[in-house]
């Protein structure tokens, strides 16, 4: 459970604070408050997620940082009065605050401050459940804490004696528990690059088996889940609620052709992503970079549709970045855009090559989107005529599995087809022929 809840007095009355600077470009504001109001939605949906009770919101401009406490001493002060009259335990500040400006929002309100990054590391320690995401969750967690000592452990700085008879002023708690935490990361990364190596192994022994792969992205809560359980009738955990999945799920499905086709479902993105957090979506990531199709699922009725889509846009493109980038600079070439939660909308979008509008809730569109999807995956692929003997019965049901039988001619000396198969499958069953 988390800290911020109670077994007892029930949920912890909690605030979510937004501290606001107007985007450029909208000097009325109008656009800003529209965007504002979306951004405390998404905030208000995060720290509900910690199994807080939301008892105040409040949006507070930003004419500029204050280095102390972020927002205006007038906004502290109104901020403080409002949650003392709801009785609120804990803040939610969304936004990236500093230690010096977490501890002093403490001081002034009189409960415990949690900034954005704070917040997304309390959800994904709640959720993750690979061996991986949990290390790197908890390295994200130590690395965070690290650069906060300084506050957690104000009431522990005395010093403590040393060890034999010359005694001395030894290590403060401080100091004592910055080496602890700083030998735990070390420790975790030894963990965290051994988990990697063997999932690099069972990455090749999948290989032998390459079915193509079609990889789910998209901002979170923006129906991945939901449209994954809808293409293959998996029960995937499916919830309107942020990060409600973060580890990677992989199912088979067959498309119209009878291709057969891998479909992963990934961890939501989110915008201003803690930097501690990038690595922990690396196995989501990888399987991405594997993928013949990366299906990017929007939210299309959503107000900020447009600025997630260039949150997910941008952290894939840092990512297509480097010489050991996980992604291809041509990534954008193998994307279709799924604009999901039509039966929201009164105009639904048209579809086109590279958009289409669908409703995982109601099913419609998903016909379209499975259609555009032999298309993209069969793009590669080449028709090749065989001819077995008619008791190569193995051979026969092994094209039947992996290609597309376009056209078959039985007679008495032999069966003759047309085949249509990607070049890997066609290697292999030369191969096997050789063999």
């Amino acid at each position: 459970m988390s800290e911020a809840t109670t077994d007892r007095a029930g949920p912890t009355p909690a605030a979510v604070i937004l501290p606001w600077e107007r985007p450029h470009g909208t000097p009325d504001g109008r656009g800003a408050s529209r965007a504002a109001e979306a951004r405390l939605a998404e905030a208000v949906g995060l720290a509900a997620s910690i199994g807080v009770a939301i008892v105040h919101t409040a949006v507070l401009p930003l004419r500029a940082r204050r280095p102390s406490t972020l927002l205006g001493e007038g906004q502290v002060e109104a901020a403080r009065a409002a949650m003392a009259a709801q009785g609120v335990q804990v803040a939610v500040v969304d936004a990236a605050l500093t230690p010096v400006q977490q501890r002093n929002l403490e001081r002034a309100w009189g409960c415990k401050v949690i900034d954005r990054t704070g917040l997304i590391l309390e959800i994904f320690g709640e959720r993750a459940r690979t061996r991986e995401g949990s290390l790197q969750v908890e390295l994200a967690h130590l690395e965070y804490q690290r650069t906060r000592l300084v506050r957690s452990w104000t009431h522990l700085e005395r010093q403590r004696g040393g060890f034999g008879f010359l005694g001395g002023p030894g290590e403060s708690q401080i100091e004592i528990d910055r080496r602890l935490i700083g030998e735990r990361i070390v420790k975790l990364k030894k963990e965290l690059e051994q988990v990697r190596r063997t999932r690099g192994l069972h990455r090749k022994q999948r290989g032998k088996v390459p079915y193509p792969i079609i990889a789910l992205v998209g901002y979170t809560n923006a129906g991945k889940s939901t449209l994954f359980n809808a293409l293959t009738g998996a029960g995937v955990y499916a919830q309107d609620q942020l990060f409600a999945t973060l580890d990677p799920t992989m199912r088979a499905i067959r498309l119209p052709s009878g291709r057969t086709v891998i479909l992963s479902d990934t961890v939501g993105f989110i915008s201003e992503l803690p930097t501690q957090l990038v690595e922990a979506f690396r196995a989501t990531l990888e399987e991405v970079a594997a993928a013949d199709v990366i299906l990017h699922v929007r939210d299309i009725a959503h107000p900020d549709s447009a600025a997630q889509r260039a949150d997910v846009v941008g952290v894939l493109n840092d990512l297509a970045e480097g010489p050991d980038a996980p992604l291809d600079e041509g990534w954008e070439a193998r994307m279709v855009e799924v604009l999901n939660k039509t039966d929201l909308l009164e105009d639904p979008p048209p579809a086109t090559a590279a958009a289409i509008p669908v409703s995982a809730l109601t099913g419609e569109g998903l016909d379209a989107l499975r259609a555009l999807l032999d298309e993209r995956v069969g793009a590669g692929y080449v028709t090749e005529a065989f001819s077995l003997p008619p008791d190569d019965g193995a051979a026969l049901a092994w094209l039947y599995e992996h290609g597309e039988v376009l056209d078959r001619r039985d007679s008495e000396d032999a069966i003759r087809l047309s085949v249509r198969l990607s070049p890997t499958d066609l290697a292999r069953f030369a191969q096997r022929g050789a063999a």
